[in-house]
């Protein structure tokens, strides 16, 4: 057999490494690793790149070398062949010499895969015979790539349906013997299982029927660690294929068989130790994470008492840090702050503000004046059993009102796209927003959006120009985006806009709609196209505070929502900072002994 005398650069994901694994070392650190991203699987992956290499494990030069099992594999496989039991595999052509991707140890031999092991494919039989197929353990197993993809196991007896005698014989499926080394090379490419007992697979299959039974294990450890590299060598994009001729063309490390069976036993010591750690893991993540949607839950408790409300909030605001360890819990932890604040249990009340029941005169005042100059509709009455149901207890300074009685609900438009003279760049004409605009956007405040409309646009829809400080709300596409215009802006009808009636409102009412948006949304009809109605923003029951209480539970807020933003760049860094120490950690885990 032809090699190449140099093995080419390394592919990039593997670590080229010089030295013996010390396992102790990996625990060691562990710990502070195992919250990397990926770290289970990078460590598995990083085991079984050592163990391909002759790096696990210390070689013995009293071991029989690989030449000489090599030797006892080739008599074997020529006794096959003579014997009609396995055809005589295709020769390696004009430059299909075999490339070694690594160097190994001088006792190991390279190999092609199929000069360990025979390659087989596998078969269906008629799926609309029914006496082509049994029930699990009353016929012959068979595999398909779909009974491996939930089998956690290396070795498996069989799958979700057995072949008939009758169904074995009329298909291209081969009864292979207990020791075969099952791999899918599609729908996925890269399962690896050992056959428990005598088995057959579908066409999903390369398996491979090892010449020596002792090289079963090993010859699965090798297609573990392979199995990415022959994955990206399947032609196709949907419907992607590792053909026979790249499975039997596969580079295959031999080692001598005595420390075949020392790698085996090493890999199966380290990956119970990555399955205990990991199951640590996830017990501390699950302690974690009840913890803080205990402490969540506290806040958000319909009426805690004064007292103990104070000692959740403060447990929870003191331990933010070590109970948020994703974005997610996060994401729990601002809707909460915002559950917090429309509840009037974020900042203290204050007696000598003025209460809420005077700024909504001043509110109603400001409303009947716009009706009477015809720059707002009135608003519909609400109707018989219609009442405003209040969904919480607020403080007694404030007032519970309908949405629409803080400011006019606005509707948008879209002026007909084929039309290019209603459209404008950005900066050129009037400010318009659609729903995507806010999908990027993650300021509370927005200008404009990616487009403008011109004069005609506007006139030529029903969008309207509304003055800054308007709480914009997306009704549809999806519902729930919040903004507040910093500026005089138009909208698609994708929204359905607040316009205060008191302007200095205008952040309190954003507020409000954040944490009502999931209650909102639940409120929208339909399944595919999904929308809140005018009627139904319009109806949203509306905890009006004081205004000064206002401004601060939106100082309070802006705080919080800063701690927030703090905590988020903190988790990315701390990510950052873990996936380098396990690179370092997977290096020094090699220095110079194996343990």
């Amino acid at each position: 057999m032809t090699t190449s005398t140099q093995p080419p650069p390394d592919t990039e994901h593997r670590l080229d490494l010089d030295a013996g694994m010390n396992a102790g070392h990996l625990l060691t650190h562990f710990d502070r690793i195992a919250d990397a991203p990926d770290a289970g699987p990078r460590l598995r992956r990083f085991i079984l790149d050592l163990a391909v290499r002759g790096k696990l494990v210390p070689q013995d030069p009293n071991d029989e070398p690989a030449s000489e099992l090599l030797k006892r594999i080739v008599a074997e496989k020529a006794r096959l062949i003579r014997a009609g039991e396995i055809r005589k595999p295709r020769e390696l052509g004009v430059g299909e010499a075999l490339t070694v991707p690594f160097e190994v140890p001088q006792s190991w031999q390279w190999v092609r895969l199929d000069s360990v092991g025979a390659i087989i494919g596998g078969g269906t039989p008629p799926a609309n015979e029914a006496v082509n197929f049994a029930e699990p353990g009353q016929g012959i197993p068979w595999l398909t790539p779909a009974d491996l993809g939930g089998h956690s196991e290396l070795f498996i007896s069989r799958g979700s349906r057995d072949l008939t005698e009758k169904g074995l014989q009329s298909s291209s499926a081969t009864l292979m013997s207990g020791g075969t080394v099952l791999f899918t090379s599609r729908a996925p490419i890269g399962y690896v299982a050992i056959a428990a007992n005598p088995i057959s697979t579908n066409q999903g299959f390369k398996s491979i029927v090892p010449y020596v039974s002792d090289c079963s294990r090993f010859i699965a450890i090798v297609m573990q660690s392979f199995a990415p590299e022959i994955d990206a060598q399947a032609p196709g994009t949907t419907f992607r294929e590792a053909s026979g001729k790249i499975v039997t063309g596969v580079p295959f490390p031999l080692p001598p068989l005595a420390e075949q069976h020392r790698i085996v036993a090493k890999v199966d010591a380290l990956m119970a130790l990555c399955d205990r750690l990991e199951a640590a893991r996830t017990e501390r993540e699950t302690t974690r994470n009840r913890l803080a949607a205990a402490s969540l839950a506290c806040l958000n408790a319909p009426d805690p008492g004064p007292a103990m409300f104070r000692n959740d909030a403060t447990f929870a605001l003191d331990n933010l840090t070590p109970l948020t360890t994703r974005p997610d819990q996060i994401k729990d932890l601002r809707q909460s702050i915002l559950n917090l604040a429309v509840r009037g249990k974020l900042v203290p009340q204050d007696s000598n503000d003025e209460p809420a029941s005077e700024l909504l005169k001043r509110i109603v005042a400001e409303k009947a004046r716009l009706i009477r100059a015809g720059e707002i509709r009135k608003p519909r009455e609400l109707g018989v059993g219609e009442a405003l149901t209040v969904p919480f207890e607020v403080p007694q300074s404030w007032q519970w009102v309908r949405l629409d009685s803080v400011g006019a609900i606005i509707g948008g438009g879209t002026p007909p796209a084929n039309d290019a003279v209603n459209f404008a760049e950005p900066g050129q004409g009037i400010p318009w927003l659609t729903p995507a605009d806010l999908g990027g956007h993650s300021k509370l405040f927005i200008s404009r959006g990616s487009r403008d409309l011109t004069e005609k646009g506007l006139q030529s829809s029903s969008a309207t120009l509304m003055s800054g400080g308007t709480v914009l709300f997306t009704s549809r596409a999806p519902i729930g985006y919040v903004a507040i215009a910093a500026s005089p802006i138009s909208t698609n009808q994708g929204f359905k806009s607040i316009v205060p009636y008191v302007s200095d409102c205008s952040r309190f009412i954003a507020i409000v709609m954040q944490s009502f948006a999931p209650e909102i949304d639940a409120q929208a009809p339909g399944t595919t196209f999904r929308e809140v109605s005018g009627k139904i923003v319009a109806g949203v029951p509306f905890p009006l505070p004081p205004l000064a209480e206002q401004h601060r539970i939106v100082a309070k807020v802006d705080e919080l929502m800063a701690l927030c933003d703090h905590l988020e760049a903190n988790l990315t860094v701390r990510e950052e900072k873990r996936g380098r120490l396990l690179e370092s950690v997977l290096h020094e885990a090699l220095d110079g002994g194996v343990d």
